[in-house]
């Protein structure tokens, strides 16, 4: 077959959009080297690199007027549609929420990953402008897709209840683990990385963009509590929200007990995780929550949210606890970091959970769906 991507969020994304893209191009490139891969992307200079397989696939960028800085974007939504005819694709596969406008008529099968809809779950969360972009964007992918693959069983039910969607056209694929969690960590790796960031000997972490909706306060507020000794790191970049969570930590009188260290090189975060007695992870709503998956990979115990798609994700492994109770938080956090053969067993269940999302079984998932519909 010969399959192309959307790959603009593999090459120039450093959050959740694009690890799951550059993970969905290196499984199938890898696992099924028998076909062709095209990756449409408007540029290439600044890429991010990463690994997929040279022999099999070829990186498409605009030609003509396209190729105009300003009109790449253009290119992407709606112009690509002349260069998949040229490439006479079997599949075109959207990674991220979306199908180029005219697709339909490229006489191109067409699959469509969702994510998902949190700006129609809790609008609150997003501006004016982007809900209506993303509703716009969202339902044409998924109406017009051949195949929707929704990346957890929470997110088939959102495709459902909230788009309409028919339940018979999603497949739920999970999403896995970037290759840098696959080799061993060691001590000199993790020193270089605890003096860099100057982090304490113990330390509960979060790793994600500091933002409203990934929850940092009810850590701060269950830190009140004075069993919760252990202090919090905190890995991502910051927004505005980074203003509300500084004038909790001066009120609640934590600035020597929480550690703000910005962005995290991927190659780094398997030291990161490691380093950590605990990841906490209290998240209003996910489509996947990629985090919790990486420290159960890397032997980190975790507490997360009740609901959502948290415990597809974390299994049995995790704790979970109510998005909104800071004290049911805080006695997780007291009873993990003071127990270590509870911590020892939620470790061992995590490497049991974690072996369900290996690249073969997702890489198989992926291409169970491409051949429903070629």
């Amino acid at each position: 077959m010969k399959i192309g991507y959307d790959a603009k969020r593999a090459f120039f994304n450093n959050r959740g959009l694009g690890y799951y893209s550059r993970d969905v191009i290196r499984l199938l490139s890898d696992h099924y080297p028998d076909n062709q891969y095209v990756l449409y992307t408007p540029k290439t200079k600044g890429a991010i690199l990463f690994p997929h397989n040279n022999s099999n696939c070829k990186v498409r960028t605009p030609k003509g007027i396209y190729s105009w800085g300003p009109l790449s974007s253009v290119w992407r939504t709606s112009g690509i549609c002349t260069s998949i005819q040229e490439d006479k694709l079997d599949i075109y596969h959207g990674l991220s929420h979306e199908l180029p406008y005219g697709i339909e008529k490229c006489g191109t099968h067409t699959v469509v990953t969702m994510h998902d809809l949190i700006f129609l779950k809790n609008p609150e969360l997003f501006p004016l402008f982007d809900r209506y972009s993303f509703r716009k964007k969202y339902t044409h992918g998924a109406h017009i897709a051949d195949r929707i693959i929704a990346i957890s069983e929470e997110t088939k039910s959102d495709l459902i209840n909230y788009l309409g969607e028919k339940e018979e056209r999603i497949d739920v694929v999970y999403q896995g683990y970037s290759t840098v969690f696959r080799n061993p960590v060691t001590e000199e790796q993790k020193a270089i990385v605890k003096t860099k960031f100057n982090l304490p000997d113990h330390f509960m972490l979060i790793i994600c963009a500091i933002e409203r909706r990934k929850n940092h306060e009810l850590i701060l507020k269950a830190m009140r509590n004075p069993q919760v000794q252990i202090p919090l790191v905190i890995a991502g970049n910051p927004s505005e929200y980074k203003e509300t969570l500084l004038t909790m930590i001066h009120e609640y009188k934590l600035e020597n007990k929480v550690f703000f260290i910005g962005h995290i090189e991927t190659e780094e975060l398997p030291s990161l995780y490691q380093l950590a007695d605990l990841f906490v992870y209290p998240s209003l709503f996910e489509g996947f929550g990629r985090p919790i998956l990486e420290s159960l990979v890397m032997g980190t115990p975790v507490i997360t949210s009740k609901g959502s798609c948290f415990e597809e994700t974390g299994g049995k492994a995790a704790r979970y606890v109510s998005c909104n109770d800071d004290e049911e938080l805080a006695d997780a956090i007291i009873s993990i970091t003071s127990d270590s053969s509870l911590r020892q067993a939620m470790i061992e269940e995590g490497y049991r959970h974690a072996a369900h999302f290996s690249d073969e079984n997702i890489a198989s998932k992926l291409m169970e769906t491409y051949k429903k519909i070629v």
